[in-house]
């Protein structure tokens, strides 16, 4: 089996790439990169390199020949119509280059009521696919629980979580967690199973107080529970015009949209995801 990764050298692409050469040869992964330069650490590793640019078919259908596994991890972008634009760019490229199949990473605000700005994409992503004529298999995550780490010296200082969430709850998953999913997935013949939708969460969600107490034990110090509005958090944390994407994400999570539970974790992997407390105490330094 030969496989590509896109965005290898990205966040969650480059934890699948290293989970990945775990389970097979590294001289059957080849890392779909945008810049060579930034790559040569994956090259050290005995696996192949590929330039492609998503808006530049020729590169995608050269990188994508000759592989029966495309894991198709989207490019950061804050609009569905720009990720739009690109899976149609990566489909007709896996179509023209005979990919034996594709795994796409999703996520669980994919809902046709959806608000958050990139749920358009995300809705579309198992459609498209589905008239694509191609084999394919999505691995939806949860919202990860990283950023909560760099995020706790702010929650201690402001003394409150601040998502506009109303009483609603969410559902996380690490990014380690979901690496090692997808690799297992992506190698794993049983796994990869043509139009399997997997969804990736922990064993339970949480409400904002109960957000708010698990927060407080890791740090030590008392964090409790106070919302500001949606224009209030968009205006707040607008560093690279992420503001209203982030807005329009806990819009959705105070609809009740991002509080999925799934076993899928544990029937990919036979063990429970980490659970959340357990992974703050692991990676947050007081």
């Amino acid at each position: 089996m030969n496989y590509l990764i896109t965005g290898a050298t990205g966040h969650l692409g480059s934890n699948v790439f290293n989970e990945l050469i775990k389970l097979v040869p590294s001289n059957v992964v080849t890392a779909g990169v945008h810049t060579l330069a930034k790559a040569q650490h994956i090259s050290d590793t005995g696996a192949n390199v590929l330039p492609i640019d998503f808006m530049k078919e020729d590169t995608l259908v050269n990188a994508f020949s000759d592989k029966d596994v495309l894991i198709y991890i989207p490019s950061k972008s804050h609009d569905s119509f720009s990720r739009v634009s690109e899976l149609e760019n990566v489909i007709q490229a896996a179509q023209k280059a005979k990919v034996g199949h594709i795994l796409a990473m999703g996520f669980i605000a994919d809902q046709e009521d959806n608000p958050f700005d990139l749920s358009a994409f995300y809705g579309y992503l198992p459609r498209r696919l589905a008239s694509s004529g191609l084999h394919y298999t999505i691995v939806k995550n949860a919202l990860y629980a990283d950023p909560l780490v760099p995020y706790l010296p702010e929650l201690i200082e402001r003394k409150n979580v601040i998502y506009p969430m109303k009483d609603q709850a969410l559902s996380f998953i690490s990014l380690e967690d979901s690496s090692k999913a997808f690799a297992k997935v992506a190698a794993t013949k049983d796994l990869l199973v043509n139009e399997r939708i997997y969804t990736l969460t922990q064993d339970r969600n949480y409400t904002m107080p109960e957000l708010a107490e698990v927060l407080s034990e890791v740090a030590g110090s008392t964090i409790g529970y106070q919302p500001v509005s949606l224009d209030e958090f968009a205006e707040i944390y607008n560093e690279g015009n992420e503001g209203h994407m982030l807005s329009s994400m806990y819009d959705a999570g105070g609809r009740g949209l991002l509080n999925d539970i799934s076993s899928d974790y544990q029937l990919i992997m036979e063990r429970s995801a980490t659970p959340l407390k357990e992974f703050l105490l692991e990676n947050y330094r007081k």
